[in-house]
């Protein structure tokens, strides 16, 4: 029975492999006709698959495209006028062939393939297929077209100086706005594909100086062990380069919009991965500290960069344990209020039929309703919900004797100093609730025992043998320069900070394994 039933879960949970996947393997025919009923037959009949027929000087070809993905004036200007004015003399197939793609083809980019995979991975790239009759290869040209948004602003990491570039959906682009940056030849693009379907092009962006080898060799793996049909945004490969057993709230997976972030954190030795079709670009490994950073940090004074960063550091703590504490000494420790203060809190609490940890637990759901709405409506809508929030959360609810005010001023406080920072949210947000229920129940001691329990996993989580901690927890006197102060550039300067030399990393610089890795 046992048996029968682990067949039926291994059967049910296989990786699925499609007749297109396991067809596309195989390799181009000699026989144009051939070559030319398979495209039809694999697209079946889809109307942007365009197949244009021609005679190459008595020679039977075929120039194959997909429409709107190619500039169809560079198209004719770099492939069929040169096709059609070539003087082939007494060629033979063959070498026409090589004829076009040595002296009458100019095109920078020029990929010979010989299976249909190949084929089909191009074609809906924007490369235009040029195939003989009685030559079982074929020629792709890169004449890429299609429409996509222009370089803008971010608009998730505004900055007040600094460059107002932000990453587009093109991977070519995005490549090129970090090429732009880093002008420095031990910079390597290197590129995959990952999703059986989609077939999604990535690219890996590192400094071949500063990575460690084996941090590269483990992320290669990772993505590797990828099994995905589609991959539609950087999120879906976040899992996978998490540590594998990793529970956490918090990722060791950085994320940025910005190509002036990204590049700093590859010359500290991270590796970046660019997704074809997103504009967010992922960075690996990211550290706890850096969430409280941005590049505003060093465009300023120390002085004034180092405030902003105590003012992150209390705003996330303010945001994640002031409503548990509210709850739970309101709830078991009154007396630790101000006279003035209990008063107004006892006040309130009789006047409304809901306890303490039940007050705060709707406000808290409220608002999460309301956020949520304004984000997915249309922004016309999205004013209209936070008028309406304003009047049911702010004046209606307080004044029908449902929630008290000194509790919505207390969870309106944590709200704004959530959005601090941004990139934890999403943690801050579970933590905070947590917290409410733990406080209302266990009060002091619960608050104590869940900050202790989220201390000890941040401490005990790595990825790719770095700690997420660092250079924290294991300390670091020459690490804390640029964690809760921010030193002026002649001392970050001094030494280069890389992943390599965090306190705790077993990352090391093994030139021999590095040059095999090559």
């Amino acid at each position: 029975m046992l048996e029968k039933i682990r067949s039926r879960l291994l059967k049910e949970f296989a990786p699925r492999q499609t007749n297109t996947q396991s067809g596309q393997s195989r390799k181009l025919s000699a026989s144009l006709l051939d070559n030319l009923v398979y495209f039809r037959q694999e697209f079946d009949g889809s109307v942007d698959l365009t197949i244009r027929e021609m005679d190459v000087a008595g020679t039977a070809g075929a120039v194959i495209t997909i429409e709107g993905m190619i500039n169809k004036q560079i198209f004719a200007t770099s492939v069929t006028n040169p096709i059609f004015q070539a003087d082939y003399g007494d060629m033979d197939d063959r070498e026409k062939f090589a004829y076009l793609r040595d002296s009458v083809l100019s095109s920078t980019e020029q990929v010979q393939v010989v299976t249909f995979e190949e084929a089909f991975t191009l074609a809906m790239s924007g490369f235009a297929l040029i195939a003989l009759d009685g030559v079982d290869h074929m020629l792709a040209i890169g004449v890429q077209g299609f429409s996509f948004r222009g370089v803008s602003e971010p608009t998730s990491e505004v900055m007040q100086q600094g460059s107002r570039e932000g990453f587009v959906e093109p991977l070519r682009i995005n490549m090129t706005l970090i090429r732009r940056r880093m002008k420095n030849p031990q910079m390597k693009f290197e590129m995959m594909q990952v999703g059986n379907v989609t077939k999604t092009d990535i690219c890996l962006c590192y400094l071949r100086d500063s990575v460690a080898p084996e941090m590269l060799r483990e992320l290669r793996k990772r993505l590797h062990h990828v099994n995905l049909d589609t991959v539609l945004s950087a999120g879906y490969l976040t899992p996978y380069l998490e540590q594998k057993g990793d529970h956490s709230l918090f990722s060791s997976i950085g994320v940025s919009e910005r190509p002036d972030t990204v590049c700093g954190k590859i010359a500290e030795g991270r590796v970046a991965i660019l997704v074809d079709g997103v504009p967010n670009v992922l960075i690996v490994p990211y550290l706890f500290v850096e969430y409280f950073q941005n590049m505003d940090d060093y465009s300023t004074r120390p002085y004034y960069a180092t405030f902003l960063r105590w003012l992150k550091y209390i705003a996330f703590i303010v945001a994640t344990l002031l409503p548990g504490i509210y709850v739970a000494v309101g709830t078991f420790n009154p007396e630790m209020f101000p006279d003035e203060l209990l008063n107004k809190i006892a006040a309130a609490i009789a006047s409304t039929p809901f306890s303490l940890m039940m007050e705060a637990l709707v406000i808290h759901f409220i608002y999460e309703i309301m956020r949520e709405a304004g984000l997915r409506l249309p922004k016309p809508l999205g004013h209209a919900v936070s008028i309406v929030g304003a009047l049911v959360i702010g004046d209606t609810a307080i004044s029908a004797g449902l929630i008290g005010a000194t509790t919505l001023m207390v969870l309106a406080l944590t709200a704004i100093c959530s959005y601090v920072i941004p990139n934890l949210y999403e943690p801050i947000a579970i933590l905070r609730l947590a917290f409410i229920i733990v406080g209302g129940i266990m009060g002091m001691w619960g608050i104590m025992l869940l900050f202790s329990v989220v201390l000890v996993n941040l401490c005990a989580k790595e990825n790719f043998k770095v700690p997420f901690t660092a250079p924290v927890s294991p300390f670091s006197f020459f690490g804390m320069r640029d964690v809760i102060i921010r030193a002026g550039w002649r001392t970050l300067s001094r030494r280069k900070n890389s992943v390599q030399n965090m306190p705790g990393s077993h990352l090391g610089k093994e030139k021999d394994q590095w040059n095999k890795d090559k």
